[in-house]
């Protein structure tokens, strides 16, 4: 949680915490369950403005009984059904800046931004991975999500426009349907007036080269050598300020 408070401490818009206890799919083991249940709680104590998570059954629906769990245990937090991590607009940090190594850290902040006491829980990638997104959509209102990130179930929220629209057409208001996926200066403003979508989700960065001057070629920390540990991922500061430019003038 060292991130989190760390955050907390370097920016004035309300942080959300994503709850993920591993990569795949979003069928979860009863030990997983344990470590999600867990980490909400520390958000929680360590000051998490949101949570943002997401569960399927193995046939592809919304795994209704654990996700009611999670979110009993979020509140009086609000809760995102999640798909990634992410920049949205109207973001405004502090005076100063996150160090090097926080620039990209692993939680998201809504927007527009609200009030301190904001709260609510957010329904991530595995929407995209559902049997059937209109019902999806129906069921994560029963639970109590405030938002639903999704890239319209395709490669790219420009590439799932359409069902992006369809689902925001369809959740009239009763919940955020978030684009997120792919989205770039490039594409941004012609996914918002595309979809009627007032919040988004991206990454907003950049490859930065590592500070290392020694440098073992040979050895990679992970499965494989073709993401070097000499090459880091940052937030793009000028894109930030980019992609807030084209929401606010979409937007406000």
């Amino acid at each position: 949680m060292g991130v989190l408070q760390v955050v907390k401490q370097s920016v004035q818009i309300p942080v959300f915490v994503m709850i993920r206890p591993r990569g795949g799919d979003f069928l979860y083991s009863d030990r997983e369950i344990e470590v999600m249940k867990t980490d909400i709680r520390l958000a929680k104590l360590y000051g998490a403005d949101g949570l943002v998570f997401g569960a399927l059954t193995e046939d592809g629906h919304i795994d209704k009984e654990l996700c009611m769990s999670l979110v009993a245990i979020c509140r009086p937090l609000p809760v995102t059904f999640h798909r990634g991590k992410g920049l949205l607009a109207d973001m405004q940090p502090r005076k100063g800046s996150f160090p090097p190594s926080l620039q990209q850290p692993n939680v998201q902040s809504p927007c527009p931004s609200t009030s301190r006491n904001i709260s609510s829980v957010l329904f991530i990638s595995a929407f995209d991975m559902v049997h059937d997104p209109v019902a999806a959509l129906e069921t994560l209102l029963t639970l109590g999500f405030e938002r639903v990130l999704t890239s319209g179930c395709d490669s790219s929220a420009l590439e799932g426009l359409p069902l992006i629209k369809r689902l925001i057409d369809q959740a009239k208001g009763r919940i955020v349907v978030m684009p997120g996926g792919g989205i770039t200066d490039r594409n941004l403003q012609r996914i918002l007036e595309g979809s009627g979508a007032t919040e988004f989700h991206c990454s907003a960065r950049s490859s930065r080269d590592s500070g290392m001057k020694f440098r073992n070629s040979s050895v990679a920390m992970g499965a494989s050598l073709a993401n070097s540990e000499y090459s880091l991922k940052v937030t793009d500061v000028a894109k930030v300020r980019t992609l807030n430019a084209i929401a606010k003038n979409i937007l406000v």
